[in-house]
């Protein structure tokens, strides 16, 4: 009687743990779980961006020249067209600073405002000055133009000679400097001499 009843609770004890170590083995593992699951969708690709193609260019019925304002043959320039054109700008400048002050174009004119010679000096600032010469009243003459035989500016005075026509006399100009940055002065061609002022274009 005494056995039985020792082995009564034990047999309870046993019965309790049946009944309990399935319901602990049906447990839901977390790391089983998250292995089970399917992969995630990937996400679907952004659609590519729409192609817009440039503008065209309008079609060309007749030539198009320089001085033709708003009108162009070609596109539109591109970033790296108008980036090169403002590199080119700013070597140009830079080189202009480095002349001195009678590099360019410049006109001499009479005392009546007729325009006698065109004049294309080249001062770098430190070499001697340089220069050619056209003559406007003559266009279209193979001799209209030609180089400066010689050119010198000595402070606010400047001397100049050439042939303006085959074998003919030299032609020499006197000019002193003006408080407007023109110079005026006498030039002396075929014996006579007549007042001038050269201005710059």
């Amino acid at each position: 009687m005494s056995a039985l009843r020792l082995r009564t609770p034990l047999l309870q004890i046993a019965l309790a743990l049946s009944v309990v170590a399935p319901v602990a083995a049906q447990e839901a593992d977390p790391i089983a779980a998250l292995l089970d699951q399917p992969p995630p969708a990937p996400e679907p690709a952004p659609p590519p961006p729409s192609y817009i193609p440039p503008p065209a260019s309008p079609e060309l019925t007749a030539p198009t020249y320089v001085d033709d304002t708003g009108r162009s043959p070609e596109a539109a320039p591109s970033p790296v067209e108008l980036s090169y054109e403002a590199r080119l700008r700013s070597s140009s400048a830079s080189a202009q600073g480095l002349q001195g002050p009678m590099d360019g174009a410049w006109t001499l004119r009479g005392g009546e405002g007729t325009a006698l010679y065109s004049l294309q000096l080249v001062d770098n600032g430190l070499e001697p000055l340089e220069g050619a010469w056209r003559d406007p009243r003559r266009r279209g003459s193979t001799d209209s133009s030609g180089f400066l035989s010689a050119i010198q500016r000595t402070g606010g005075e400047l001397i100049a000679s050439f042939y303006p026509r085959p074998g003919a006399g030299v032609a020499t100009l006197v000019l002193n400097a003006a408080a407007d940055g023109t110079w005026v002065g006498q030039l002396e061609e075929g014996g006579q001499r007549r007042p001038v002022v050269l201005r710059r274009d």
